[in-house]
């Protein structure tokens, strides 16, 4: 059973009687998390206390417990990948050449979001492999890694301030040119990625 996440159905349809047969489902939604009735038991978990996830509904939190109960019992994640609770304390102090030695690829990818790609590659002082009209190829080396490519593109919409944003999008290390990497986010190969129009 859900508890607390079954609540909306039960305050829906059950009626505050005690005689009501979904009235103790109820009751533990308003009361419980998740519980498991069993013929001679049952087992209640605690609501939890914090609980902080991103737009996809993934645990993350960079500042803290991404989950954390009244008995002290927490779980921390950035974007939903399971990190170490002093792993978090420390993104504030990182640096290129900290990201760089970082032997846990999945850590090392945290590092690099937490941080900032467009940061990261000025920083390190890495250099562009390919320029075009759809952008700026970028490629970190990382040891014992697979590359991280990047490319830098421009938003073709102006802003309201008339400013032009620049993002930056991941791509597949075996990418070559810019145009291959932003044909490759549309799902087409660079051949066939010729927009008529953008906004």
């Amino acid at each position: 059973m859900l508890g607390q996440h079954d609540a909306p159905w039960p305050a829906a349809v059950a009626d505050e009687a005690e005689s009501d047969p979904l009235a103790g489902v109820a009751a533990v939604a308003r009361a419980a998390g998740w519980w498991w009735p069993y013929e001679k038991a049952v087992i209640v978990a605690e609501r939890p206390v914090e609980l902080h996830r991103d737009e996809a509904g993934r645990l993350d939190r960079g500042d803290g417990p991404a989950l954390a109960f009244p008995d002290g019992f927490a779980l921390y994640a950035w974007r939903g990948m399971p990190v170490p609770a002093e792993f978090l304390g420390r993104l504030g102090e990182l640096t290129p050449d900290r990201i760089r030695t970082e032997e846990n690829a999945e850590l090392r990818r945290v590092m690099l979001e937490h941080y900032g790609y467009e940061r990261y590659l000025e920083e390190s002082g890495a250099q562009p492999v390919h320029r075009d009209e759809t952008g700026v190829l970028w490629r970190i080396a990382l040891d014992g890694d697979e590359p991280v490519a990047m490319v830098e593109v421009v938003n073709s919409t102006p802003e309201p301030d008339g400013t032009h944003r620049t993002y930056w999008l991941r791509v597949p290390p075996r990418v070559r040119t810019a145009r291959e990497g932003v044909a490759w986010t549309f799902g087409v190969d660079a051949d066939a990625y010729h927009p008529e129009r953008e906004t």
